[in-house]
């Protein structure tokens, strides 16, 4: 039987069942190969010679299909039809050769298929190809570059800019997107302006609004109407005249439905509709991906197959009748640069098979197949048709012109089904409806209203807007934007606030180390034009080898330039480069960086050990003023926990502090000692904020654990105290002891008030919940004996979702399958791939031992 590889084994599964038993269909679990993340792993003076390392984890699914191989010496490589998926059939052809799993003679092939449905499985198996080394060269060059770039930078940042994580070919440029967007936040100075709406009544006695656009015959632009007065005079220019409708417009108007999804509209809309981060979106479409429900989510593609386009008119015909069709298709130009990587749109395998038929269990998944499906449906759908009418109504002198907007659905069209999201949404007087206006008739007043507005900074970056940005700029690629996005999250550049984007003191300092001394490297355009290059590298018209050297050349040589760099002179740069930020100039300082704690020392960034920066005084250590980082806050300033910790007072003869530390806030009683002791400490619940914590809610922390007093069924201690997870009682001879019995307490009031009485019970309930330690649950369905190897196997409830469970192997329970539905056989199969990726062994069963039959004594 010819071996198919796969990246994963639901993939693996589906697939099997397409092809049957004339095949044997194993998973690589994605990568099996990668660089080692030290130095050496490129050798950009060895020809740029990689260094390449099957991962521990891989060594067994290589194994498996080495042995599988020795059945039959066939090899199908079906990875996913993209870079990474020509990639990863490389290194598994490259791995195998080097176990000699792959000889001369050994048939190779690769098949590449767009949704795994059985037709397109089939039609795939009956087309294979080569590996396409442009692609796989492509590959290689991404993978030389990006490590090139995060191993030569991010030690400059060590060395130069404590504190910092990484950098990144394309991290590092989408971080500074956001950096620049929130500097434009800051430097931002809110401008009035005013406007002047009027409710007016038709001749019918009709009310609809209308906005002034014309005052003393000039007219009006955004800001003209400067101020309250300015305003007031305008509303009675209006009021003492009387109005006429001068002009009526009517204008049909028609809406085009949007294209269908790619990866990056995809990501935008779930963001939109859904709050769906980039990654969680990846997720949830791979997973409906590898059920066959869509077709591959990893493209820059917007067109679709002609049958998938036959088949969208016939359900739209049968769902909505032939006014909702177009006289002919609509066919959508693809905007990949690479032909060789732009693979049809997201779409469902199979358009007749709306949300309720597809019948998917996991919310998320249900959710995002609904946006596919109807966002498909609907790219196919006529235009919606509307009328906009625009009416002047003016005074008989033109010295007053004010305008009334509106429109009316005459047919809906593709909005039956679906209407695009906005990403920052605005009131626009175009939805509104007008009544019915004749060119001369009167238009009386109802009220007059000036309206004070203010302009508005650009609003923060959602993983949506980012997203759209980078591909407005070409940085990155489909493939890419969700791990950009996130890694430059968990460095802790950025947080995400409200499903906002807004940069950290660290992801400021790194954008302004690198736009200063590595500037062409975070330039968006030098970055789009490298990723058009290795866009040329995969069509086969550049050499891969070509364009590393360009990009080393240069960019070793940036690199060496900062060796004699000192510490003291990068912060002072970055000074300079964040000083309008910094320290800006007001009215009653002429120089902002002048110390207000000792009127001498100058004002500058520094870096704490913890990685943070703050303002801090050039006089330290005698001046210890220091203020957070960025700009002055004089009411942040006083209750802000500095680097070098608060002083709330003294208890006792000791200084007692407040600090904010690597795993939280806590307070603390004396300072560190010579030989590096700590002093007694304890963390500040989370629900108390650091900075309003005062002197003796310190003591009181700093007090605990409380002995409450010792049991009275046994004597030994029964203290409370506030842990990781909360407050909670401990029934044990020592706080330390991990024994004995915890019980969580309702509030943090209650660890320095709850009594014996109250601890006795909760240790009792305690006790009685878990009937016991170490009890098994129970199964919410027994499915019966494992049938090789003997043993119940059974269905449970668990804190992450359902399982199967059999001896001491659990199994998550995939979403395509519904708990009450699995059967025996499938709950085997997932405990034997559980067992398999573990590296445990379903022993199969041994036979009853036959008993020994013993003769009969004769009598």
């Amino acid at each position: 039987m010819p071996v198919v590889v796969v990246e994963s084994p639901a993939k693996a599964k589906k697939i099997n069942g397409y092809l049957g038993n004339d095949y044997t269909v194993l998973a690589s679990f994605g990568h099996v190969r990668d660089l080692p993340p030290k130095d050496g792993s490129v050798l950009p003076d060895e020809d740029f010679e990689m260094k390449w390392e099957v991962a521990s984890d891989s060594k067994k699914h290589i194994k498996a299909i080495v042995n599988a191989l020795k059945d039959d010496p066939e090899l199908i490589l079906a990875t996913d039809p993209d870079r990474e998926g020509e990639a990863i059939s490389w290194h598994l052809t490259e791995a195998l050769t080097a176990r000699k799993a792959i000889k001369k003679d050994t048939p190779v092939s690769r098949v590449v298929f767009n949704a795994i449905t059985k037709s397109a499985v089939m039609e795939a198996m009956e087309n294979p190809r080569e590996v396409d080394q442009p692609l796989v060269e492509a590959y290689l060059a991404r993978r030389a570059l990006d490590y090139l770039v995060g191993f030569n930078l991010s030690p400059v940042l060590w060395r130069k800019l404590p504190g910092s994580r990484s950098a990144g070919r394309v991290q590092s440029v989408t971080l500074r997107l956001l950096v620049e967007r929130e500097m434009e936040i800051e430097a931002f100075r809110a401008q009035e302006y005013w406007s002047v709406k009027a409710q007016l009544k038709s001749a019918r006695g009709q009310s609809y609004e209308a906005r002034l656009t014309v005052l003393a015959s000039d007219k009006l632009e955004k800001f003209s109407i400067a101020n309250q007065t300015q305003a007031e005079m305008a509303v009675q220019a209006i009021q003492s005249r009387d109005l006429v409708v001068k002009s009526v417009e009517a204008k049909p108007a028609t809406r085009n439905p949007s294209p269908p999804f790619m990866t990056s509209t995809l990501q935008q809309e779930a963001s939109r509709k859904f709050g769906f981060g980039a990654r969680q979106t990846m997720s949830v479409a791979q997973r409906l991906y590898e059920a066959g429900l869509i077709t591959y989510m990893r493209t820059d593609g917007i067109d679709m197959a002609p049958e998938a386009v036959t088949d969208a008119r016939g359900a739209i015909q049968s769902k909505f009748g032939d006014t909702y069709l177009p006289a002919s298709p609509r066919m959508y130009k693809n905007k990949a640069k690479n032909a060789q990587e732009a693979h049809e749109c997201i779409r469902p395998t199979e358009m007749g098979v709306s949300t309720e038929d597809a019948k998917i269990a996991d919310a998320d998944q249900r959710k995002l197949y609904d946006l596919i499906y109807k966002r498909t449906m609907a790219s196919q759908m006529a235009a919606a048709r509307l009328e906009r009418t625009t009416a002047d109504i003016g005074s008989a002198d033109g010295q007053v012109m004010l305008r009334a907007n509106g429109q009316v659905m005459l047919f809906d069209g593709f909005l039956a089904i679906y209407e695009e999201g906005k990403d920052d949404a605005v009131v626009d007087d175009d939805d509104k409806r007008l009544p019915q206006l004749a060119e001369g008739e009167a238009a009386s007043k109802d009220s007059v209203t000036p309206e004070q507005h203010f302009t508005q900074p650009p609003p923060r970056y959602t993983e949506a807007t980012l997203v759209k940005r980078m591909e407005e700029l070409g940085i990155g690629r489909p493939s890419t934007y969700a791990s950009i996005v996130t890694t430059i999250q968990d460095r802790g550049y950025v947080e995400k606030e409200k499903n906002r984007l807004i940069p950290q003191d660290k992801g400021r300092l790194v954008t302004a180390f690198l736009s200063n001394y590595f500037r062409k490297y975070v330039g968006y355009d030098f970055t789009a034009q490298l990723e058009n290059q290795l866009d040329e590298v995969s069509a086969g018209d550049a050499n891969y080898k070509v364009v590393l050297g360009n990009f080393w050349r240069d960019f070793s040589a940036a690199i060496a330039e900062t060796s004699e760099l000192r510490i003291t002179d990068v912060l002072e740069k970055i000074n300079e480069v964040l000083e309008p930020h910094l320290f800006p100039r007001n009215e009653d300082v002429t120089d902002p960086r002048l110390c207000p704690n000792c009127g001498n020392g100058r004002l500058s960034m520094r870096t704490a050990r913890s990685g943070g920066a703050f303002i801090g005084c050039s006089n330290y250590p005698e001046c210890r003023y220091t203020r957070p980082f960025g700009p002055p806050n004089p009411e942040a300033e006083a209750s802000a926990i500095p680097p070098e910790g608060k002083l709330l007072g003294e208890d006792a003869g000791d200084q007692i502090w407040v600090h904010k530390g690597r795993f939280g806030p806590y307070v603390q009683r004396g300072e560190v000692s010579d030989d590096n002791k700590k002093p007694p400490r304890q963390s500040i619940p989370k629900e108390w904020p650091p900075e309003e914590v005062e002197l003796e809610t310190a003591v009181k922390l700093l007090a605990l654990p409380r002995e409450i007093g010792p049991h009275p069924a046994d004597g030994i201690m029964v203290w409370s105290n506030i842990g990781r997870y909360g407050p909670y009682l401990k029934h044990a001879p020592s706080t330390s002891d991990r024994g004995g019995t915890n019980a969580n307490l309702e509030s943090l009031e209650e660890v320095w008030t709850v009594g014996m009485n109250r601890a006795v019970q909760l240790l009792a309930e305690k006790v009685a919940s878990r009937g016991g330690r170490g009890r098994a649950a129970k199964p919410i369905k027994e499915l019966g004996e494992h049938p090789d190897a003997g043993g119940a196997v059974g269905v449970y409830d668990g804190k992450y979702g359902p399982y199967v469970k059999w001896e001491k192997i659990n199994a998550t329970i995939p979403d395509t399958i519904t708990p009450d539905d699995i059967t025996l056989d499938q709950a085997v199969a997932l405990i034997a791939e559980r067992a398999e990726k573990t590296g445990k062994k379903v022993a199969k069963k041994k036979p009853a031992a036959k008993k020994k039959m013993t003769a009969k004594k004769k009598k």
